[in-house]
Parts: C-alpha cells; sequence; structure tokens
C-alpha cells in the first residue's frame, strides 16, 4: 500500500516492551541514489542523544498508533552507523526541490511523496506547478521510473506525455487498517455458509 510521505511527519514511536512513546518522527532521512528511506530522524524529551535516529529495518510495523519498535535500544545516535552519517552530512532534502524535463523546462517544486509503508521505497514524487499553472493544473505525480537524475539543485524526469498508472494512495486522514500488536487478536469465527439459489432451480 502507498502512503503520502507526509503521513510520517511527528509519528510517534511506540516500545512494544513497554507500550509507551518513546518519541516521535522529525523528518525522513532519504537517499537520493535510490530514493529510499533508510532513517528517521526523532525528536522528544526521552532521547538521550541528539540527534536520535530510527531505521526503518528496526520497525517492527506501521500501526494506527505510530511505528512499533521492540525498544529504545533501536534508536541510535549520529555517529552509531557510518551510512546514517554520511546521508545527515548530505543535508538532502526531497520537499521542495524543483522538478524540470530533459528539456529543461520548470515542472514546478516537490510537494509531497508516496512511499510503502512496508519497505519505505519512494514509488513517486508529488509536484506543485508554478503560480500561474497552477489555476488550471492541480500538479503532477511523477512514477519514480520516470526520473532521470536526482542532483545538488533540481530532479530531472523523462520529457513524455505518457501518463505512468499508479496505485492510489492511502490519505493521511483515511483510518488506516493495521493489526495492533498491543492488543490481544480476536477469536476466529467460523464462517457462515449460505447456499444461493436461483428461482428457475
Amino acid at each position: 500500500m502507498l502512503v503520502l510521505g507526509s503521513r510520517f511527519h511527528n509519528t510517534p514511536i511506540m516500545s512494544l516492551q513497554t507500550g509507551a512513546e518513546l518519541a516521535r518522527t522529525k523528518r525522513a532521512l532519504i537517499d537520493p541514489r535510490d530514493l529510499t528511506i533508510s532513517a528517521f530522524e526523532l525528536e522528544g524529551q526521552l532521547l538521550t542523544e541528539h540527534p536520535s535516529f530510527l531505521r526503518v529495518n528496526d520497525i517492527r510495523e506501521v500501526s494506527a498508533v505510530g511505528m512499533i519498535i521492540d525498544d529504545s535500544d533501536e534508536i541510535v545516535g549520529l555517529d552509531d552507523v557510518i551510512k546514517l552519517k554520511k546521508l545527515h552530512d548530505l543535508n538532502f532534502e526531497l520537499i521542495g526541490m524543483p522538478v524540470v524535463d530533459q528539456h529543461r523546462r520548470k515542472l514546478g517544486k516537490v510537494q509531497d511523496y508516496t512511499t510503502e509503508s512496508h519497505g519505505f521505497v519512494i514509488q513517486q514524487i508529488q509536484v506543485k506547478r508554478g503560480m500561474l499553472r497552477s489555476i488550471t493544473d492541480t500538479g503532477l505525480l511523477i512514477h519514480r521510473s520516470q526520473i532521470v537524475e536526482i542532483n545538488d539543485h533540481q530532479i530531472i524526469v523523462k520529457s513524455t506525455g505518457k501518463k505512468q498508472v499508479v496505485e492510489p494512495v492511502q490519505q493521511a486522514t483515511e483510518k488506516l487498517e493495521y493489526s495492533n500488536p498491543f492488543r490481544q487478536p480476536a477469536p476466529q469465527v467460523e464462517p457462515i455458509k449460505i447456499d444461493v439459489r436461483s428461482d428457475s432451480d
């Protein structure tokens, strides 16, 4: 399922061991080489290191109550993981980045993105058009396969008129259906079989 990246802003980080909230997400640490979220930078009064991060590999589940992890030991500091330090030092911010096509025509700026709710691979970017075009155009949804290059200044996408067939995005305002590890599973109920016969039988 695809989910808007903005849904993961200020998301509670919940401990499976204690059931308590440990922190909240501050921003996603995105690797521009493959457009994947490697970790989330965290904020909160209970954190002992600043900045602190949660690697996506340590997330057990994303549920309606937040991101579920085993315990606070999953939260790491900047110097604990070399890869995270390198990404943090890149200071790459996807939101607000200019988007142009291969002919250098300006398409707009990244307003949001959609990502898989489990793999955290960014599948689409939402591009907000310029002031004049936004009057007649609501924006663009560009699939990751259309992206040619990402550099320090802009994102370059293919110049094509073909539209990509994309999955519907789970809106942040909708109720997400996830299993909740803090609740006991409901008892299994045997389905009732109904024999439906036509009038001609």
